[in-house]
């Protein structure tokens, strides 16, 4: 039976028949174009609601003339109401072009604002919170424990990846990466400094603008900034990379494959931090020293030698190896975290966007945290 009964008005049609007690087809017909006023999906649902219940919906617009987004709409919103009522639906018998319409549509799921829906509860909102944040944790700890058996597997020499990839992420993370940590680690090191030499020097102390320098560099700032630097520039590629491959299915593929993602994509990556971050450290350590005796020789008039020979009595192997310890922590957080934001990606360009930005974000915030823990354990075994 057709919904419209001014057939001879209006160019398109749809009936609704029983293949099936238990499966509706509908059928499109004619020129189906959002001016011509298509019909609401709701009037569609009164036929298909009868009795025996209905469990599958199936669409028929074989003798559909033209279209436009009208019929999409139309579509979707039938789709919508068939799956909020728990009905299978099989959207085959559609044209192609709103087929690929309606699953970039279901891609990017429509953004929520303050105007277009009711805000929740207070104590709604917190059980929401920590749901989320307690399931995130899980799937943190769970990820952890899968780059573990990894490490254990390339141990035994069983894991499976290609040595050509680990060389690339190495050239990424090591040699690319000595500039920005150059300029950076200078920086902090003049900064470092300078505020030192400003209040040392009341105090007639200048000399210990050295000690200042290199025990929070090589202890501290060194090992820090090169990890935030790292979270910024590798983890977020690592997720946008992981990210990108999982909307377009090749993790997927991966495992259909039989080859395990943790092992061909991961592993490479978090050894590429694992031997690169310590390096890095050491090179920041340097650079921010030398920052540091820009400010000692130029500004506080303290002579090269001097200046150094008060650095070597101040850094001990113990700070320098308690700096190295936590830049390889670091590596392996920052890798961990890019991967597993890249692949918990939602199927979209926004999606990958978004991985992007929690990688880094989740890094920095962690990095810091793991750093205060680093102090309290340290000081707790004086060291």
């Amino acid at each position: 039976m057709s919904r419209d009964a001014h057939t001879v008005e209006r160019p398109w049609a749809v009936h609704v028949e029983r293949t099936s007690p238990d499966v509706a087809r509908v059928e499109l017909t004619g020129a189906w174009r959002n001016a011509d006023q298509v019909p609401d999906s709701s009037e569609v649902w009164h036929e298909i609601e009868t009795d025996p219940p209905v469990r599958r919906v199936i669409f028929d617009a074989s003798r559909v003339t033209e279209w436009d987004s009208g019929l999409v709409t139309f579509a979707r919103r039938l789709l919508e109401e068939a799956r909020t009522r728990g009905i299978d639906s099989d959207r085959a018998g559609l044209p192609d072009g709103v087929q690929r319409l309606l699953h970039l549509a279901e891609a990017v799921p429509q953004r929520q604002t303050a105007r277009g829906s009711a805000r929740a509860p207070w104590l709604a909102r917190i059980g929401d919170w920590a749901t989320t944040y307690w399931a995130q944790t899980l799937a943190g700890i769970a990820f952890l424990g899968e780059g573990v058996l990894a490490l254990a597997a390339l141990v035994r020499g069983r894991a499976r990846f290609r040595v050509g990839d680990l060389l690339v992420v190495i050239q990424d993370c090591g040699p690319r990466a000595l500039g920005i940590v150059s300029l950076i680690s200078f920086l902090i090191g003049l900064i470092l400094g300078f505020v030192g030499a400003v209040q040392l020097e009341q105090f007639g102390a200048s000399i210990y603008v050295a000690n200042l320098v290199a025990v929070a560099m090589t202890r501290e700032i060194g090992c820090i900034m090169t990890a935030i630097v790292m979270a910024g520039r590798t983890g977020a590629a690592f997720a946008a990379q992981l990210g990108t491959m999982t909307t377009n299915q090749e993790i997927d593929a991966l495992s259909t494959m039989g080859i395990s993602p943790m092992e061909f994509l991961v592993l490479p990556r978090m050894l590429a931090l694992i031997l690169m971050m310590p390096l890095l450290t050491m090179y920041a350590d340097l650079v921010g020293i030398l920052g540091g005796a820009v400010v000692g020789m130029g500004m506080l008039g303290l002579g090269s030698v001097e200046y150094f020979q008060q650095t070597r009595a101040a850094v001990t192997l113990t700070d320098f190896f308690i700096g190295v310890s936590k830049s390889t922590v670091f590596g392996i957080l920052v890798a961990l975290v890019g991967c597993l934001r890249g692949m918990q990606s939602g199927r979209s360009a926004a999606a990958v966007g978004l991985a992007a930005t929690s990688a880094v974000v989740t890094s920095i915030v962690l990095i810091i945290v793991i750093d205060g823990l680093f102090a309290v354990i340290l000081n707790v075994l004086h060291l």
